[in-house]
C-alpha cells in the first residue's frame, strides 16, 4: 500500500487541502449568512447554486481539458477558487454569494475531475481499488479536519476565510509539480434518463432522493445549526460528526453488500436513516444528542451511494456500466439542487425542525420505494452480484468511471482464475 501511494502522493495531499478549504467554506455559509441576517430560503438557494455549479462542472470539464489540456484548466480553476472564497467576506449580500456559489461548484467539480483522471491514468488493475479508497478517504478526512479550523477565528471577520483560500492555494503546487498530463481523456456519454430508469427504477429513484439528503448534510446542517442556536464549535462538531460515521459506516456496509440481497440492505439503512433523523425533530437541540444523530444519520446516507451504484451494475452488461454512472451522477446532481430548497422552505414553515423532519421524510420515501420495487421485481442472487463499489458523493463522474473499471477488470480476472476479487 506505500509502494502505490507513493507515487500519488501529491495528488492526495493536495485533494486533502483543497477538500480542507471547501469543507470550510461550506460550514461558513450557514454560520456567517445567519451573522449577515440571511433568511433560511436565501442560504438554501446559496447552497443549491454550489451543487448547479458543480453538475455544470463535471459535464463541462471534460471539453476544457480536451482544448487545453489538464495543467491549464487545473491551474485556471484553482486561481478561481481562491479568488472566490476571498470575495465571500467583500461581498455580503445574498445575490453576490449565490454567483459566487455557482462559479466555485463549477471550478471544485473542474478541480476534481482533472485530479480523478490524474489519479485514474497512474492506477493500473492491481493498484486502482487502493488509490481510488485513498481518495476518498482523503476527500472525507479533509472535510473532518476543515470543520477543526473553524474554531480558530472569529466567523464574522475575514480569517476564516482567508485560510481556505491559503489551503487551497497551496494545494496546487504539489500536484501540479508532480502530476504528468494523462495522454488522452475519454468519458461516456452518460445513459438516457429513459433506459437508465427502465433500468434501475430504485436506484433512479433512489439517488434523487439521495441527492437532497447529502445537499442538506453538507449544506444546510450548518444553515440548522445556526438556525438552532449552536456555538460554531458545535456546528462544526456536528457536521464532523455526519463526516465521521459516513467514513465508519462504509466498510462494514460494504461487507454487508456482498453478502446479502442489496435492496434489503438498502431498505434497512434508509430505516435507520429515517429513525434517527425522525428522533432528531423530537429530542430537542442538546449537542451531545446531536453528536450521535449526526454520526448515524451520516453514517447511513454515504453508503446509500454506493448501494445504488451497485444494485444498478447487478441489472447491466459490463458495457453499459460506465454509461449508467455518468446517468446516476446526474440523477443525484439533480437532486441536490432541489433539496436545500425544499429544506429551506420546510425551516421556513416549521422552524429549525424543518432540517429533521426533511431528511426523516426522504429517508422513510427511500424505504417505501425499495419495499415496492421489492414486489415488482426478483432479486439477483447474492452469488451472481458484483462487488460494492466504495465512491463518495463529492466524487464526480470520473471517479465513478473508473471505480466502474476496477469492477469490470476484476470480474473479468475472477471470472478467469475463479478467486473473489479484492474489495475497493
Amino acid at each position: 500500500m506505500i509502494k502505490v501511494l507513493g507515487g500519488v502522493w501529491a495528488l492526495l495531499l493536495g485533494m486533502t487541502l483543497i477538500m480542507i478549504g471547501n469543507g470550510m467554506q461550506a460550514t461558513l455559509m450557514g454560520v456567517r449568512g445567519g451573522i449577515e441576517g440571511f433568511s433560511t430560503l436565501q442560504l438554501s438557494l446559496i447552497t443549491s447554486a454550489y451543487f448547479l455549479g458543480f453538475l455544470l462542472g463535471s459535464r463541462t470539464t471534460p471539453e476544457l481539458i480536451r482544448r487545453v489540456g489538464h495543467v491549464r484548466v487545473f491551474a485556471a480553476l484553482g486561481s478561481f477558487i481562491s479568488a472566490g472564497l476571498i470575495a465571500f467576506p467583500v461581498l455580503t449580500d445574498p445575490y453576490s454569494w449565490t454567483v459566487i456559489r455557482v462559479i466555485l461548484g463549477f471550478c471544485l467539480s473542474g478541480v476534481y475531475v482533472t485530479a480523478e483522471s490524474w489519479l485514474n491514468n497512474a492506477a493500473d488493475n492491481t493498484t486502482r481499488g487502493k488509490i481510488l479508497s485513498a481518495y476518498m478517504i482523503a476527500q472525507t478526512l479533509g472535510i473532518i479536519a476543515a470543520q477543526g479550523l473553524m474554531n480558530i477565528g472569529d466567523a464574522s471577520g475575514f480569517f476564516l476565510f482567508v485560510i481556505p483560500s491559503i489551503l487551497v492555494s497551496l494545494a496546487f503546487a504539489p500536484i501540479l509539480l508532480s502530476a504528468t498530463p494523462t495522454p488522452a481523456f475519454e468519458t461516456a456519454k452518460p445513459m438516457t434518463l429513459r433506459r437508465l430508469y427502465t433500468s434501475s427504477p430504485l436506484a433512479f429513484v433512489g439517488m434523487l432522493l439521495l441527492g437532497g439528503i447529502f445537499a442538506a448534510q453538507y449544506g444546510m446542517a450548518s444553515v440548522y445549526g445556526a438556525e438552532a442556536g449552536l456555538s460554531v464549535a458545535e456546528i462544526s462538531g456536528f457536521v464532523a460528526a455526519i463526516f465521521t460515521g459516513a467514513m465508519v459506516f462504509q466498510l462494514p456496509i460494504g461487507w454487508l453488500s456482498d453478502r446479502m440481497d442489496r435492496r434489503w440492505l438498502i431498505l434497512g439503512v434508509a430505516l435507520v436513516g429515517a429513525l434517527s433523523t425522525g428522533v432528531g425533530a423530537y429530542l430537542g437541540v442538546d449537542f451531545r444528542t446531536l453528536l450521535v444523530l449526526g454520526f448515524i444519520m451520516g453514517g447511513m446516507a454515504l453508503p446509500l451511494y454506493s448501494l445504488f451504484i451497485a444494485c444498478t451494475n447487478d441489472f447491466l452488461e459490463v458495457d453499459d456500466m460506465a454509461a449508467a454512472s455518468g446517468g446516476l451522477v446526474f440523477v443525484y446532481g439533480i437532486g441536490a439542487i432541489g433539496g436545500p430548497f425544499v429544506i429551506g422552505q420546510m425551516m421556513d414553515w416549521l422552524g429549525p425542525e424543518g432540517f429533521w423532519f426533511f431528511l426523516s421524510a426522504t429517508f422513510a420515501a427511500t424505504v417505501l420505494w425499495a419495499a415496492w420495487r421489492m414486489t415488482r421485481r426478483s432479486s439477483v442472487p447474492v452469488d451472481e452480484t458484483g462487488a460494492y463499489l466504495g465512491v463518495s458523493p463529492t466524487s464526480t463522474p470520473v471517479a465513478v468511471a473508473a471505480a466502474q473499471d476496477w469492477y469490470v477488470e476484476t470480474a473479468e480476472a475472477e471470472d478467469s482464475t475463479g478467486d473473489e476479487p479484492p474489495r475497493p
